[in-house]
């Protein structure tokens, strides 16, 4: 099972510094995947909670693929109703390309009202929107004399029945975000039951969760998965594991944008979990 990182790329303490200290960080831990997040225009909504400076993903990841070697890079998640999808097929298949064939697109319908209309895109078509989107990139990737023959994953977030047939129709894998354990295995039994109503094969598994290591254990009632104590955060890579997953990106920003300032404590934690990562992978 691959572990990746959702490296914060915006934020007060955010500038090419500190985003090339965290590349050598995650490629040095070992871990397989690097990935970073999407917004366009830092209206009111999204500066509560991902403030400016915003690095935007293609361009982020470009750069970074120029600095690394061997961790795959990614987007958790591109809001695909915000661009083109020629743009998208375009810049996704030249930076795949440019990586040497590292890329993973994750995707997803995207919140922020107040940045919807900022882009002039319609909030409350954003659904219909992403499966047209999804389908035509699909479509483009199909020239391969034109776009190339690397195969890019496209991760699908979501968990709404929308979402999840999203998934089983344009997806390579699920990825849904920050839940709880049951919910992510109930989340794996709608999947597949909406798989089997399309008669198609049931996607991967590839959540990104919280990465947030407390002293003391925390109640099992009160805590999404990967937060709490060492032992219960491994326990939980296990049980997902166990699930089917493929691929884990542990998410080490808890919530307050000044973290972003002093990236130490989310270092120690991913070189704690890189440091019982042997153990995971001879449960």
């Amino acid at each position: 099972m691959e572990l990746g990182v959702n490296v914060p790329n915006f934020g007060p303490g955010t500038n090419p510094a500190r985003l090339r200290d965290w590349a050598r960080v995650v490629e040095g831990l070992r871990y397989d995947l690097l990935m970073v997040s999407d917004h366009m225009v830092i209206t009111p909504d999204v500066a509560e909670q991902y403030p400016a400076p915003f690095y935007e993903p293609f361009t982020t990841l470009s750069w970074l693929a120029g600095i690394t070697e061997r961790v795959r890079l990614g987007t958790t998640v591109l809001i695909a109703p915000y661009r083109h999808p020629l743009l998208v097929a375009r810049m996704a298949a030249n930076l795949n390309a440019l990586s040497g064939g590292r890329l993973v697109l994750g995707v997803g319908v995207g919140w922020a009202r107040q940045e919807f209309e900022a882009l002039g895109a319609e909030h409350a078509h954003r659904g219909r929107r992403t499966d047209e989107v999804l389908a035509e990139v699909r479509r483009a990737w199909a020239d391969t004399a034109d776009y190339g023959n690397g195969a890019i994953p496209i991760w699908v977030g979501g968990s709404s029945t929308a979402g999840l047939r999203r998934t089983v129709r344009y997806g390579d894998a699920w990825h849904p975000l920050r839940q709880t354990i049951e919910q992510l295995r109930d989340g794996l039994d709608r999947l597949r039951t909406v798989a089997a109503s399309e008669n198609r094969p049931v996607p991967g598994f590839a959540p990104r969760i919280l990465l947030r290591l407390t002293d003391e254990p925390l109640s099992d009632d009160d805590r999404v998965a990967g937060e709490g104590s060492i032992e219960q955060v491994m326990q939980d890579l296990a049980v997902l594991r166990e699930l089917g997953a493929q691929s884990v990106v542990l998410d080490p920003f808890v919530g307050d944008p000044d973290e972003t300032e002093r990236p130490e404590a989310a270092w120690q934690a991913l070189a704690t979990i890189a440091a019982h990562r042997s153990g995971l992978e001879t449960t």
